[in-house]
């Protein structure tokens, strides 16, 4: 059931006149609603409007996206980056790059459908994955097979250990990876897996996001090599397309100290509501990432009658199935989550 709100859903939403928590959403670090990332927001605001509906190519151009974009790629590892819009944007754009004569497009299992072109689909498996490049590299070696995959597909079968990718020929591939769930919440300093990826060797390693999720900005990435940024900053799509608003990628720049903070309390939050459930092994859960998969209605129903809502609809589609997620996040507090832990706690 879809619930309409009249304000963004932090750690509390009213619904019909009913206080909930809520443990859903992509704000895993609480910043859209956090009085210090405000301040920051609004200052900047102030200084560079509330939108730049200019081109990047423009004769007059704002300094404040290279400063952030060098940034971006120093904690992420990169040569690179350039940054849009969106997130979805900028899948996009990669995809829309590639489709064209001298590459062929493969997708992984899961992969979101920001990285389509046209009426792709993923494979169901990588065992049948592997054996399509496989065969087309036997048939076409030319033709530079490019794989697109999300980082965090929620099912394990890529982050932490990206286990598939070794049984894959990855130095005749491109490999292509929506980072928007661990961008600025995975790793240290929130650096997502651009470095971990690296070690697989690949042909050429690309890096799209958002950085709505873990940055708390609207706006989307490329991360990749020098040559590569180059090359799609000359492009007409990024040349003609607004870019994300200056005062956001300034905020990026002077929220640094904040990211680092909430993502140790998020880390604090994780630690103590695994701690705290009887039965954690009946959550699906990728090591380091605040999020816990599970496939029971009924568990999501008792949970919101005792005053709890999660994530739980069908995505991406509604020919999907349902997803149901406990999302914590850095606003929530020990209280809240042990709240939440109990409850789940006597229906388990």
């Amino acid at each position: 059931m879809a619930y309409y709100i009249d304000g963004f859903p932090g750690r509390k939403i009213k619904i019909h006149g009913k206080n909930y928590l809520y443990f859903g959403g992509t704000s895993y670090l609480g910043l859209q609603t956090d009085k210090n990332f405000q301040d920051l927001f609004i200052n900047n605001i102030r200084k560079y409007g509330t939108n730049y509906g200019a081109s990047r190519k423009s004769n007059v151009r704002i300094s404040v996206y290279g400063k952030a974009e060098t940034l971006l790629a120093n904690i992420v590892g990169s040569d690179a980056a350039l940054t849009m819009s969106s997130g979805y944007l900028a899948g996009q754009f990669i995809a829309q790059n590639f489709n064209k004569p001298g590459y062929k497009l493969f997708y992984a299992p899961n992969t979101h459908s920001a990285l389509y072109n046209n009426y792709n689909k993923p494979y169901p498996d990588f065992k049948t994955l592997n054996l399509a490049i496989t065969e087309h590299l036997g048939l076409k070696d030319d033709i530079v097979p490019v794989l697109f995959l999300d980082s965090i597909d929620f099912n394990g079968y890529n982050y932490p250990e990206f286990k598939e990718l070794a049984n894959l020929p990855l130095d005749k591939i491109i490999l292509i990876v929506d980072d928007s769930h661990g961008i600025g919440i995975i790793g240290k300093n929130g650096e997502g897996v651009f470095r971990t990826l690296q070690k697989f060797n690949a042909k050429e390693l690309i890096i799209c996001c958002s950085l709505g999720k873990g940055y708390g900005i609207q706006g989307g990435a490329v991360l990749g090599s020098n040559e590569r940024v180059k090359q799609l900053s000359g492009t007409a799509f990024f040349g003609g397309a607004s870019p994300a608003a200056p005062s956001g990628m300034a905020t990026f720049i002077e929220a640094q100290s904040i990211y680092a903070s909430k993502r140790s309390q998020l880390y604090r939050n994780m630690a103590y509501f695994e701690q705290s459930i009887d039965q954690i092994d009946f959550f699906h859960h990728l090591n380091g990432h605040p999020t816990y998969t599970f496939s029971s209605p009924e568990m999501a129903d008792y949970i919101e009658k005792k005053g709890f809502i999660l994530t739980n609809f069908k995505y991406p589609a509604e020919s999907s199935s349902v997803m149901s997620r406990v999302v914590l996040g850095s606003h929530h507090s020990l209280k809240d989550i042990e709240g939440l832990c109990k409850c789940i706690n006597a229906f388990l």
